[in-house]
This record gives structure tokens, sequence and C-alpha cells, in this order.
């Protein structure tokens, strides 16, 4: 029997409600092909909150001000970005702007997004270049879009400047993620059935193309300490990457259809991974070995209709703070 931490209050989880809405304009591009909301993100000190609007859009808002704004006015969409905004430091350590709501013409549909910020002594990991277009600072924030025309662009959230643009992928760019250790070590995964590792200390250089899947890569992620990647796709593929070395560590087989999203729990000692076959499952990423299943559908499907249309798709898995607890998202309502 599953029960919750004592310093949880599970009254609490029940009242959870609904308390604000964020909503893309509707006119002209309303119930067209392309208006679809793809993905969203926080930023890592959680100061931003990024959507994809459909039609190449994506909005940044300030999230304090976003809450402020539903604290005022209830559940209405937020359209006054006037007020309300904490300040920051410049890049280049100048006087302190006000951070700003912008909304980003991408030039193609987005697929995925990614929040990176900059630790300054953390070194490139590639070749020592000394001249850079840019420097990123310590409080530099980032974000990354992946397009459906397989670019992948670099923002700068304060401003909303285009920094750069990085075009190696040739198909639809489903996943970013960035190294968690500062290092502004960026990898996309692809539907051209490849990982892709830039180093955008080095102006984006791509430093890497990791190889080994068969079909398209749905997903990646890395470990806590950055040492480690996972990246999980069609075909039922499941592999994990030493990021030191650039090397696949092993693959991991036991998915009946095709693996759409993974996570490493906080601590880096287990990996969940989430597929089309009803189920998730955890991994211990240090051996290899399934600790546990949980599924969508009981009793489990057999292998061969797991392996087709079902009802119970699995789409998205992800693990709480504090490691005690996995969400997962599926088609069963």
């Amino acid at each position: 029997m599953a029960s919750f931490p004592p310093r949880v209050n599970e009254k609490e989880i029940v009242r959870s409600r609904t308390i604000g809405e964020l909503l893309a304009p509707a006119a002209p591009f309303d119930k067209k092909c392309g208006r679809e909301n793809w993905t969203v993100a926080f930023a890592p000190d959680g100061s931003y909150f990024a959507w994809s609007q459909g039609h190449r859009a994506v909005k940044l808002v300030p999230w304090s001000q976003c809450l402020k704004n539903f604290l005022l006015h209830g559940t209405k969409n937020i359209t006054n970005s006037s007020s309300l905004r904490l300040s920051r430091q410049n890049s280049d350590g100048g006087q302190k702007n006000k951070p700003r709501e912008h909304i980003i013409d991408c030039g193609d549909i987005v697929w995925s997004l990614a929040f990176g910020s900059s630790v300054p002594e953390k070194q490139s990991r590639c070749v020592n270049i000394e001249w850079h277009r840019f420097r990123f600072g310590q409080d530099q924030l980032l974000l990354a879009t992946g397009l459906n025309n397989g670019r992948i662009k670099i923002w700068d959230v304060y401003t909303g400047k285009l920094l750069l643009n990085l075009v190696d992928h040739t198909e639809v760019v489903r996943d970013l993620t960035f190294a968690p250790d500062g290092s502004l070590i960026l990898v996309s995964a692809s539907r051209d059935k490849t990982l892709r590792v830039w180093d955008l200390k080095d102006d984006g250089n791509m430093m890497k193309v990791l190889r080994g899947h068969q079909n398209w890569v749905y997903s990646c992620a890395f470990s806590p300490d950055s040492s480690m990647l996972c990246s999980v796709g069609a075909s039922k593929a499941v592999f994990l990457w030493n990021m030191d070395k650039y090397t696949m560590i092993r693959k991991l087989e036991g998915h009946h259809h095709d693996v759409v999203a993974c996570d490493f729990s906080p601590d880096g000692a287990l990996l969940a991974t989430a597929s089309y076959d009803t189920r998730v499952y955890i991994w211990d990423p240090h051996t290899g070995d399934i600790l546990m299943e949980f599924g969508h559908l009981f009793p489990p499907p057999t292998p061969i209709f797991a392996g087709g249309a079902n009802d119970r798709w699995v789409r998205s898995v992800s693990f709480s703070h504090d490691g005690l607890h996995v969400a997962s998202l599926a088609d069963d309502k």
C-alpha cells in the first residue's frame, strides 16, 4: 500500500485546483494546422515560464508576475506585462533592468523548449578557442527552441534577442536538454535518428553526434551530475551514454513499444522510462536492471498487444523533486 510522507498534506492535494490559464490569441489561426501547443518549460530558478503557442510563436512570461496576475484577476489570461516585474543584473554587470514578457517568432513550428543558465567558472568541454562572439555571464538565462525544420534557435530570455542558429539536424528536433552543471552543454534529440551535443560557450559548436538509434529519438535527459545521458525513441530503444567520453554505456531492454519519455531521480540513482506499451519502468541506470514496473492497464497487455495500438499509451513521466514519487501521463483519461 502506498502512502505519502508525513510532511505531505493529502487533503491539500485533494483540493488542488487550477490557479490560472494562459491563452494564445485565437484569431486568425484558430482551428488551423500548426496551432498546436507542443511544449512548456520553467527556468531552472523559476524566474520565467515559456510555452509554445503554435504557428511559430513562443511566449516568455516572468513567473512571479504571472502568479500575481492570477491572484489579481482569477483565471483570466495575462495581457498586461507592464507591472510587477522583478529586477535582474545585465549580463555585463551593468545597471538593473526589469524582465519583460516576450513573444518570439521562431520561424517554424516549435516542438521543444529548454532553459539554460551559465556558471562562468565552468570551462568549455570543446577545444579552447580564445575568441568568442558571446560571453555568457553568471546571470545569463537562455532559451533553446527546437523546430520542425531541424533547426535549434537560442534566445536571450531577458531581451528576446536571437543569439545562435544551430542547423545540423535534418528532421524535427523532438527534445532538448541542458547539462545541469551550468556548462551550457546542450543535447538535442531528433527524428533524424541522432542526438547532437552542442557547446554554447563555444558559439554553439556542434561537438558530437551520438548514433545508435535506428529510428526517431523522442526524448533525452541528463543525470543530475551531468555525467550520463539517457535517450529514448521508437523501436523500444533506451540508451545510456557516458557524457565525458561521448560513448554508449548500454542499451536497456524490456519495453515492448516506442519509448517516449525518460527522467532521472534527483540523486541519479534511478531512471524512469515511459512507453506506448502502457508501462513505466524504474531502472537502476548503473546496472541496467528493472527495479519496478508501473502500468496504466491491469493486467498488463501481453507483448504482442503492448506493441500495437491501445488506449493506454503513456506519454510522459517525471520524478518529484524529493525523488519519492513518479508521475505519469497516459491516454487512459
